[in-house]
């Protein structure tokens, strides 16, 4: 599979737009990081850490699970029982800057599952959408306002992001869609 972005790349992509997350919102101290339950919660906290560096102020993380909202998965296929993960947002959203993160922007399916899942728990003054790769294919009117990298894909390419902390490798990788198992990861989501 062809790497798109080794370690370092990643690395140099999360800085740069920590950076840029703090030159548009001047008062890091009404933001918070939401990342996407499986790899956006990762990459959220490696944004905190790096806001912390350059700012100097911490910015609450949290994780949201966002399964019982997506309109994409195919449940007969999946089972009856879908796996549910933890929501672990431990403040409160109303009136902060919501940063929610995600590894791979896709159709835009995922991103609204989200949007509705993070609403469930208060009214943000806004959310912006952090993504490490935005592979293009929108089925809906959704775009990211933090991009680590633009990677054009067919419709029969996967992207997947690995993290060192579920993959033990930082790295993007671009494959064919039956290089995993036959089947496409869920819209807007890499392989697990």
């Amino acid at each position: 599979m062809p790497l798109v972005m080794d370690e370092g790349g990643i690395r140099r992509a999360l800085l740069r737009i920590a950076h840029e997350i703090v030159e548009r919102n001047r008062r890091v101290g009404d933001i918070a990081l939401v990342g996407i339950r499986r790899r956006g919660v990762p990459i959220a906290q490696r944004l905190a850490r790096s806001l912390l560096e350059i700012s100097g102020r911490e910015v609450p993380t949290g994780a949201l699970d966002i399964t019982l909202y997506r309109d994409d998965l195919m449940w007969h296929a999946v089972g009856p029982q879908p796996v549910l993960r933890s929501t672990e947002i431990p403040f409160s959203i109303d009136d902060r800057r919501i940063l929610l993160v995600d590894d791979v922007l896709y159709t835009g399916r995922t991103t609204r599952a989200a949007l509705d899942a993070l609403i469930d728990f208060g009214r943000p003054r806004s959310i912006q959408l952090v993504v490490v790769v935005d592979r293009g294919h929108r089925e809906l009117p959704i775009k990211a306002d933090y991009v680590g990298k633009n990677v054009p894909t067919s419709a029969r390419q996967s992207v997947q992001v690995k993290v060192s902390e579920l993959d033990g490798v930082d790295e993007v990788v671009i494959g064919e869609i039956g290089e995993h198992g036959g089947h496409a990861p869920a819209a807007g989501e890499a392989a697990p």
